[in-house]
Parts: structure tokens; C-alpha cells; sequence
């Protein structure tokens, strides 16, 4: 997964408006999508990404084939095609939609210092989707290709944060838990002693999409426990003021990292 998508995320349910913003420390995410259209959300436009991502490192091209049939792209991300107007078929090609042509602005500030940074991108710079959700198994004409924008693809490969497909498809039911294991696998990757993450903290990071700190926790520690059930090696305690994290495997090594 691309670093700056794991230090601030998606939303997790369907938005109200158009606009959405992530904030972790100084680090903000800002998110636009044509009011037409909507931002993308929940489990499936994470998984995709995922799994776009790891092509994009693996191969070290922007230009991603998808697959021959749309089925064959669903089992890919660990779904089962159904079809009609709520079914899989339908719902993953919405949210593929959103996610391409969602415009995304990362800034980074240091009021004490007087620091400011930022940049832009959309995810794909070309997108070309020839499935029909209706018959997800019909062989199109054209095959289906992702061209990944010049800006996410030098920032993914440039900051990639490695993480385990098939532990993603086994906590695809929440996206709070898809980005908790990215998180913690991202943090653990660099963690050299004990840190203790503020629960305020992990509400403006995590939990935008609920009103009360205590209702983050609650949900948060409930989709944590799922998360360690796939990366038992993270070694962190609940805290009344926060999370406490201690120094861990992270769940995927980098290429050439030998850390245990």
C-alpha cells in the first residue's frame, strides 16, 4: 500500500457530501470527488488498491491489466460474483468509478517550525473498465487496464508499506480492520521502543466517521481483536489514555529487510 494511504485513510461508510478529510498529527488527507459521482468507501475500493499497488511493485509498471472477465478480477480480491442491483458485481464497479476519478491532496504542516508541504494526484490517470456487472463472466472485447497516475505511482513505489493480500481478504468485512492491520504492520515496520498513541489520536486518524470518542474505541477495539487474529506477533495493550505499542515483527518484511 502506498505510505500515504495507510497514515490516512478512505471513509469507511458512505459520505455525506462530496468532500472528506483525514488528519494524522501534521499530516492531512483531502479527498474531492464530482458531487455526480461520490468519494469511494468502505471494504472494496481498499481492496483494490491493495492489490493494484502490489501489481504496480511487483512488475514496476503503471499500466496494470485487470484480468480477462470481471469474475476473474473479483476472486483476485478474495470476492464472490453476484449479480443484480446490490449484489458484488454491481457494488464493485461503483466504487471502482469513485476511486479513479476521486482527486486526492496530501499536505503536510509544522506550525511551530513554519513548515508546510503538499501535493496532488488523482489514482489512475486512465482507467478503461469493459465489464458488464450484469454477466461478470462474458470475455469482453477489450481488456480491462488501469494506467495508475505518473504522481501515485513515483509515491508508491517510492514509499511502499508491504502488507499480506490474504490477510486483507480475511478482514474484508470491516475497513476499519483493512486499515488497522495496514497501520500496524506500517508502524511495527519502524518501531524501536514503546509508544503510546492518544485515543484522540486515533479518532481524527480512524474515526471520522464517528462523533464520539467512545464509540471509536469501542469499534476500534472490537475490529482489533480480528486484526491479531491474522498478525498475532503485534505486541500492543489497551491503555486508559491510548494504545500502547511495543517493538514487533512487522507482518511483511521489506525486500532485503531482515528484521525479526
Amino acid at each position: 500500500m502506498a505510505r500515504i494511504l495507510v497514515q490516512a485513510t478512505l471513509p469507511h461508510s458512505r459520505p455525506k457530501t462530496h468532500e472528506f478529510e483525514r488528519v494524522n498529527g501534521r499530516f492531512t488527507l483531502y479527498m474531492n470527488a464530482p458531487p455526480s459521482v461520490g468519494l469511494p468507501f468502505g471494504s472494496y475500493p481498499r481492496l483494490a488498491l491493495a492489490w493494484l499497488s502490489t501489481e504496480a511493485v511487483r512488475t514496476r509498471s503503471w499500466e496494470i491489466e485487470l484480468g480477462p472477465t470481471f469474475s476473474s478480477f473479483m476472486y483476485k480480491l478474495g470476492l464472490t460474483p453476484i449479480t443484480g442491483k446490490r449484489g458484488t458485481t454491481s457494488r464493485l464497479r461503483d466504487q471502482l468509478h469513485r476511486l479513479f476519478i476521486t482527486t486526492i491532496r496530501c499536505s503536510y504542516a509544522d506550525e511551530k517550525e513554519g513548515r508546510a508541504a503538499g501535493f496532488g494526484y488523482t489514482i489512475a490517470h486512465k482507467h478503461q473498465l469493459w465489464w458488464s456487472p450484469r454477466d461478470p463472466k462474458q470475455r469482453p472485447l477489450w481488456t480491462s487496464i488501469v494506467v495508475l497516475s505518473a504522481e501515485f505511482y513515483d509515491e508508491l513505489v517510492a514509499h511502499a508499506v508491504p502488507i499480506d493480500l490474504r490477510a486483507l481478504k480475511a478482514l474484508k468485512g470491516s475497513p476499519m480492520a483493512l486499515d488497522l492491520y495496514s497501520w500496524l504492520t506500517y508502524r511495527m515496520s519502524y518501531l524501536r521502543k514503546p509508544c503510546l498513541i492518544p485515543w484522540e489520536a486515533l479518532h481524527t486518524q480512524f474515526g471520522a466517521d464517528y462523533g464520539r470518542l467512545r464509540d471509536l474505541k469501542r469499534k476500534l477495539l472490537s475490529h482489533l481483536a480480528d486484526v491479531l487474529h491474522v498478525y498475532p506477533a503485534a505486541r500492543l495493550s489497551e491503555q486508559p489514555t491510548g494504545l500502547l505499542l511495543r517493538p514487533s515483527p512487522t507482518h511483511l518484511l521489506r525486500s532485503g529487510d531482515s528484521r525479526r
